[in-house]
């Protein structure tokens, strides 16, 4: 323990962490200023784009928050306050866009459990059920698109073996953050693991509960996916949706091996690449990429952060 009492491993993994942010940032900035005639060609398509199809992706925003609450109650046993949680939900975004790796929303969520009742240990287990549970649904859409769409498969001989490897990594990579919150989970990996295997049972004794952990983690990624697909349906570029959906799938994988705030750099040079490889025009998928950032990221971090300030205020965090 040092003088600050912070753990000299968590010290270091801080900064490393905070070193890989600041290179893919700085490598975001070079790539945004070498292209700068590309982005503003970019912004310019989107702000001509149709104006129905971006109140839609708007609203699939707005559900994603409702949907990560749901799989959130899905994945304990206890009833929680729905409105707070809901509250909880969307502050947590707002934090995960200030630090890496998704630590920001697993903080929130970790202290909004503690704080309804549960032990800080089996609110870690819930946060990796939850994870778990959204990285195992991530890969079943990507394999079931592949074997349902012959074409998609065509778009690179290597995409089937990518989406497997990169959907495990993102779930491995985030129940492990989830779990490595609670200090009790870190004392031992076998109890830890049997604790997680028993809340897992728990939660799936009930069928209500279920529902609502699968569901809702099946919901969170479909909308997400259909707020990226609403936007490139705005700029009337002709590219399937369920090529849009496999980019998406592919791109949110990729951007767990880079722990920056919200995946900000990492995700978004992952989309680009993946709807430029869906057959999407470059400049579109700038545009298309800028428009997902500003209705699930830009716009809602400062509402966010007050959200976050309410929620602290009274407790609840």
């Amino acid at each position: 323990m040092s003088a600050t009492g912070v753990p000299p491993s968590l010290g270091l993994r801080r900064s490393w962490q905070l070193a890989v942010t600041a290179v893919v940032l700085a490598a975001a900035v070079w790539v945004l200023a070498a292209h700068r005639h590309a982005v503003d060609a970019g912004a310019d398509r989107l702000a001509a784009a149709d104006r129905a199809w971006l109140l839609a992706a708007g609203a699939a925003a707005l559900a994603t928050w409702v949907c990560a609450a749901v799989a959130q109650q899905g994945a304990v046993a206890e009833r929680l306050p729905a409105g707070q949680l809901v509250a909880a939900q969307f502050a947590a975004c707002a934090a995960n866009h200030l630090l890496p790796a998704g630590v920001g929303a697993s903080a929130v969520n970790l202290r909004f459990l503690t704080r309804c009742g549960l032990s800080t240990a089996r609110s870690a287990t819930a946060l990796a059920v939850k994870a778990a549970v959204g990285g195992l649904v991530r890969f079943a859409l990507a394999v079931a698109l592949l074997l349902a769409s012959p074409r998609a498969q065509r778009l690179s001989p290597a995409l089937p073996r990518a989406c497997v490897m990169l959907s495990v990594v993102g779930c491995a990579a985030a129940v492990a953050t989830a779990v490595a919150l609670s200090g009790p989970a870190r004392r031992g990996v076998g109890r830890a693991a049997g604790r997680l295997l028993a809340d897992v049972r728990a939660v799936h004794g009930r069928r209500a509960r279920a529902c609502a952990l699968w569901g809702g983690s099946l919901g969170f990624a479909l909308l997400h996916a259909a707020v990226l697909i609403a936007v490139v349906r705005a700029l009337d570029v002709p590219v399937p949706a369920g090529h849009v959906l496999l980019a998406y799938l592919l791109a949110s994988g990729a951007a767990v091996l880079l722990p920056t705030p919200g995946g900000l750099g990492s995700l978004d040079a992952a989309l680009v690449l993946t709807l430029t490889a869906a057959g999407t025009p470059g400049a579109a998928a700038l545009s298309a990429v800028f428009g997902y950032r500003m209705l699930t990221a830009w716009l809602p971090l400062l509402p966010g952060l007050l959200v976050l300030a309410v929620l602290a205020r009274r407790s609840a965090l």
